[in-house]
């Protein structure tokens, strides 16, 4: 077993036909202007130690010793032995308020965006775990299935917006109804909702439902992002704000953080309220409340270990680049008695 690092040094590799290719055109240039200057006989008696064959061995080791080095750049690894490596985790679900009051701007730089980021650093802080995203307002719908694949998870998360669910509203009891549909195998003590809002509910009965999703196993932790201050509701257009939404009365509706509603919901589950003004300590609550689940096994796979072998290229490159420094053109005692390149008639 075997893998290359790094294929594309390779392309050094063509520095060798050019080499050739410069060298016979100098033997080419050479021969001819010799045979100008005087007759073969003439110039074996004046340079009697001349020798192409020597030019050609030290061709040959700058050749190899180029080789080697463009192979130590590769990096060739082989594999020395197969390890088992077991994937456990927890099913994670992260249920994401989209509603129309998640665009107040009461927390900076506004709930929306807040709890993206919440979510976002949360999954940067996972290791095995599976995730999962839910969108909901009006009406809940998946946005992403159970995955390992946490660049497809941010990818999705920074793609909702407002404007995704055409019925506004904040159902939350329809969001975690959906959560529970996520895990599939009903004995599973590792499975927990992040429900993400600013708690305000306009179906009520979440609680109950919560309570159902607990006596199935399923732990729902709460995060509410805004503040009980409160803050309108902008209508923007290309991000400038033309209004505020305003109720039948024609006043400026003001959107507050609901935490009763959230921490009913979390007391039903199992699970707790965690206020989602600092991100630091949500994401360090989360990850305690994780390592703190039982975790099971969703996977296990066979790897090789690999061991780089780059030094030995790059030592016998160095050593046909010094032997051909010691090597020198001219024919020495022992070539000549040699001779290999039938230069001796």
């Amino acid at each position: 077993m075997f893998l290359l690092e790094d294929k594309t040094y390779f392309w050094l590799l063509l520095v060798i036909p050019v080499l050739v290719l410069l060298f016979a055109l100098l033997v080419f240039w050479k021969k001819r202007t010799q045979n100008k200057f005087a007759d073969k006989e003439l110039l074996r008696k004046l340079s009697p130690d001349r020798s192409l064959g020597k030019s050609i061995l030290k061709l040959v080791t700058i050749s190899l010793g180029i080789a080697c080095l463009v192979i130590a750049l590769v990096n060739p690894k082989f594999g020395t032995k197969l390890e088992t490596v077991k994937r456990e985790g927890v099913d994670v679900v992260f249920a994401l308020d989209v509603s129309k009051s998640m665009l107040a701007e009461d927390i900076a730089p506004n709930r929306l965006e807040k709890s993206k980021q919440l979510v976002t650093q949360i999954i940067n802080n996972l290791a095995s775990d599976r995730v999962g995203i839910i969108a909901y307002a009006g009406s809940a719908f998946p946005q992403l299935p159970i995955t390992t694949d946490y660049a497809a998870a941010k990818m999705f998360l920074q793609a909702m917006n407002t404007d995704m669910v055409s019925s506004q509203g904040t159902a939350i009891r329809d969001a975690i109804e959906l959560a529970t549909t996520y895990f599939n195998d009903q004995d599973q003590t590792n499975r927990i909702v992040f429900l993400i809002s600013d708690g305000e509910d306009h179906e009520g009965q979440a609680a109950d439902i919560a309570k159902e999703a607990a006596r199935e196993g399923i732990r729902i932790v709460t995060i509410g992002v805004g503040t009980p201050k409160g803050g309108p509701i902008p209508n923007k257009r290309n991000g400038i704000i033309q209004s505020y939404k305003k109720d039948n009365n024609g006043e400026t509706v003001i959107t507050r953080l609901n935490p009763q509603t959230l921490q009913e919901i979390a007391s039903a589950a199992n699970g707790e309220y965690i206020s989602g003004t600092s991100t630091t300590e949500v994401v360090e609550k989360v990850t305690e409340i994780l390592q703190n689940m039982d975790k099971k096994e969703f996977e296990s796979q066979q790897i090789a270990e690999y061991k780089s072998q780059f030094q030995w290229f790059l030592g016998l490159g160095l050593f046909f680049l010094i032997l051909d420094i010691l090597f020198l053109e001219r024919q020495t005692s022992w070539l000549k008695r040699l001779n290999l390149f039938n230069e001796e008639k």
